[in-house]
């Protein structure tokens, strides 16, 4: 056997066999950033109002009509059946069909800040910080079941393979972190979104590009610690070694993805330390923790809205945090009374102390903090088992924006008397994202990247720049 062979067969036992050091699963995770392979900042198309994004995706779609879009003719109209005009040939709604009935809400609304805007009773924190907040009443979107609706408003595109958008972000402007990745991943709720790690993926961007995801207790990435006994100069040693042969087996072939490998160990190295001090929040003062709800060791989304501000400090990009279980069809588990309660208690605080943490620390100009679900809920009913809820809403819903020099106070979207369709200021998902990658400094129609013979972006061949939502 020659000394290439040799070689090789090292270098297959090194990773296939040794598992030893950071093992297989946090380097697959790990391919999150590389300063070298891409991933350092770049300048953007123009100047940008905003250098980083928290996103909190309310999977599931919450309701409006609970939250934002109080409507006194349905309120007046409840139980009556809905209009024919509501049912057209073309139109697909996920479980009702002809015949459902108009289904007001039980819920309490009135008008908050010099804005005006109208919220729920669930929602107590929130209207404290109304003012501070574009509010979108007028969104549309194309795609109306779970799974699909969720990968289109993250990656503009209703089946997996697709860029996220947080991909794109870092693709675009980088990372500033050392020691972190680009783009961070939490998760809260009983269950792990639908569509899964399709909604944080490169797609057919750059590996490390993706969404690395944290877990809130324990190790912050399965494998990251290294195994009892192991030094941190034995682990020094062993990196530098694979990177030694990944440098090697680099020159002969030239594959990108090598290269992007080595960062991966690279980072995975300095995130041995810096990964387990930024998830422990035992020296944030007693005051900020009592602010968000948070708590040191269980993990909640009211802890992951704090990591979130403690990760941008740090450089990271985007972070991206999704709450799950709004999905209120309606049945015992699953409807507008104490299920959906049990989760405006979960977020309302945190989100709002989140927005006057970030105001207080001068980091909320420049950072965009989106709130939203994949779609919106019908103003028709939904009952299972007698207890009513909404089905699947795709003409107009609500989101919020905060900070990233869009337009505080502003509301945005007139929705008509039933609220069924937008007949005044509609936002679609296209536009929403050309806008925000507008505020992060690019034109939506530049970044791109060349697959399979055509250039790709996020939003396709679509979208325009909401330029009244801007400050």
């Amino acid at each position: 056997m020659n000394n290439n062979a040799l070689r090789t067969v090292t270098r297959r036992h090194f990773f296939g066999d040794c598992r030893v050091g950071l093992g297989a699963l946090a380097l697959g995770q790990l391919l999150g950033d590389s300063r070298s392979a891409s991933g350092a900042a770049k300048e953007p198309h123009f100047p940008a109002r905003a250098k980083r994004v928290i996103y909190l995706f309310m999977a599931g779609a919450p309701s409006q009509f609970e939250l934002f879009d109080y409507k006194p003719e349905l309120q007046k109209h409840d139980g009556e059946p809905a209009p024919d005009a509501f049912f057209p040939k073309d139109k697909s709604f996920a479980f009702i069909g002809k015949g459902a009935k108009l289904l007001g809400t039980q819920r309490k609304f009135a008008r908050y800040g010099q804005c005006g805007m109208e919220l729920s009773e669930l929602l107590p924190h929130l209207a404290t910080v109304a003012d501070e907040i574009c509010w979108i009443k007028g969104m549309k979107t194309d795609v109306f079941n779970h799974g699909p609706a969720k990968l289109f408003m993250n990656t503009g595109f209703q089946a997996p393979g697709r860029p996220s958008f947080g991909a794109w972000v870092t693709y675009g402007i980088g990372c500033e972190a050392d020691d972190l990745p680009g783009f961070v991943v939490l998760q809260s709720g009983p269950r792990g979104p639908r569509a899964g790690n399709s909604l944080w993926s490169s797609g057919f961007l750059p590996t490390h590009l993706q969404g690395v995801p944290f877990r809130g207790t324990g190790d912050p990435i399965l494998n990251l610690r290294s195994p009892p006994g192991w030094s941190m100069e034995r682990q020094r040693e062993f990196v530098d070694l694979t990177n030694q042969l990944n440098r090697e087996r680099l020159q002969v072939t030239g594959d990108p993805e090598i290269a992007t490998r080595i960062d991966a160990y690279e980072m995975a190295f300095r995130m041995q330390t810096s990964a387990p001090e930024l998830m422990d929040l035992a020296d944030e003062p007693a005051h900020v923790l009592a602010a968000y709800g948070a708590e040191a060791g269980p993990s909640s989304f009211a802890n992951n809205c704090l990591l979130a501000r403690r990760l941008i400090e740090r450089g990271v990009r985007f972070v991206q945090l999704y709450h799950t279980d709004w999905d209120d069809h309606g049945g015992p588990n699953e409807n507008l009374g104490e299920p959906l309660a049990r989760r405006c208690r979960q977020i309302d605080q945190p989100c709002t102390a989140l927005i006057k943490d970030l105001k207080a620390r001068g980091l909320l100009d420049d950072t965009i903090v989106i709130w939203g679900g994949e779609f919106g809920r019908t103003p028709m009913g939904e009952v299972r088992e007698g207890i009513p809820g909404r089905d699947h809403h795709v003409e107009a819903f609500t989101i919020w924006i905060a900070g990233g020099g869009f337009k505080a106070g502003h509301v945005q979207g007139v929705t008509d008397d039933l609220g069924y369709f937008t007949v005044e200021g509609q936002v679609h998902v296209h536009d929403l994202h050309a806008t925000l990658l507008h505020q992060l400094g690019f034109d939506h129609e530049r970044l791109t990247f060349r697959f399979q013979g055509r250039d790709y972006r996020l939003t396709d061949v679509h979208g325009n720049v909401r330029r009244e939502l801007l400050a």
